[in-house]
């Protein structure tokens, strides 16, 4: 299996660069793998879709301001985009400079935050931020959103609430969990009325998300390890409702691969650590009914992980649809509500 079996044509306009005015108000594109059916519609249609007694789960990941911009103290110009907060005052960050920056070199961030480069990981760089003052702080007053790169027409006073999902509380994401950026608070209290039961699980979305596959065989890639939890409150939630003939929906793709990484001996169980699940076709999702999810990037292993859940051609033939159909693509984009296969 190759990459390239998961290229599509995607006019460039049709990436959205901006929110719509309201959450709730993007295009739905329902694919029943299981009734074989493709139906347009519009995200509220989510009340006639989810049942009394489906369990929604989200991902409550809060995103950081994770971009900032500064310089060295010998005077080149860097920017820093923090992959992974490490303690109180270090992170793991994608460093850009005239010069790659060597251990011990001084930086100053933002309004003049002093910081320090421990060293290389990788691809990445450790700075440790040297201030008493919290790094949530820091980062709050000098950062930026790390918006994806192919949102061009940034607005940082309106990003730093879009790009968060209303019911985000857990900081450590550097990429929202963008299916849950279309749920209101209206839309959320009309689930709830309705018998539509939560649940949420924190999976912290790291910069590699966005990093394209660097080689061609599917096998032969390495995901970038995420860091989750997955609690006892949840499973039991997600028991009760299987065992009621509720449908488990996992809101993003993130939520299936906590839930996924979190499976032992065929049930999701309580689970916080590391996680590089890797999911494409010839896996089997057994931990959700349903999902939803945005239109993502040609050979992503989002894309990937889709194809996994409703078949490779399907959703395939459901994205021609979608660029035929003119909806709006990746995260500020519409979504999709997916059910699959009756021999899932």
């Amino acid at each position: 299996m190759k990459k390239s079996d998961f290229q599509f044509d995607l006019p460039p306009e049709l990436i959205a660069q901006a929110p719509l005015a309201e959450r709730s108000a993007s295009r739905l594109l329902v694919l029943d793998a299981a009734a074989d059916r493709l139906v347009d519609g519009r995200f509220r249609d989510l009340l006639d879709l989810l049942r009394p007694g489906d369990l929604l789960v989200f991902n409550d990941t809060r995103v950081i301001p994770a971009r900032l911009h500064g310089r060295k103290r010998t005077g080149g110009e860097v920017e820093v985009l923090i992959e992974r907060v490490l303690g109180t005052h270090e992170v793991r960050a994608q460093m850009r400079a005239s010069k790659t920056p060597k251990e011990g070199t001084q930086l100053e961030l933002g309004d003049g935050v002093p910081a320090t480069v421990l060293g290389r990981d990788g691809e990445f760089f450790r700075i440790r931020f040297d201030t008493p003052e919290p790094l949530e702080s820091v980062l709050h007053r000098i950062g930026q959103m790390p918006l994806p790169p192919y949102i061009k027409e940034a607005d940082h006073g309106r990003d730093t609430t879009r790009y968060q999902t209303v019911f985000a509380r857990e900081p450590g994401a550097v990429a929202a969990p963008t299916a849950g950026l279309h749920f209101d608070a209206p839309l959320l209290d009309e689930l709830r009325a309705r018998g539509v039961r939560f649940g949420h699980v924190t999976l912290h979305v790291g910069a590699g998300t966005f990093q394209p596959m660097r080689v061609d065989s599917v096998h032969e890639h390495t995901m970038h390890s995420e860091w989750l939890n997955v609690g006892a409150e949840l499973c039991e939630q997600m028991r009760a409702t299987r065992a009621a003939g509720g449908r488990v929906v996992a809101v993003g793709t993130t939520v299936v691969r906590a839930l996924e990484s979190a499976m032992r001996d065929g049930e999701v169980k309580p689970f916080a650590g590391e996680t590089r699940i890797f999911i494409f076709p010839g896996y089997r999702i057994r931990s959700v009914d349903a999902l939803i999810t945005n239109f993502h990037l040609p050979e992503s292993t989002l894309l990937m992980l889709v194809s996994a859940f409703a078949g490779r051609e399907r959703v395939l033939a459901a994205y021609r649809h979608a660029v035929e159909q003119r909806y709006r693509f990746f995260s500020y984009g519409d979504a999709m509500f997916i059910v699959p296969p009756k021999d899932h």
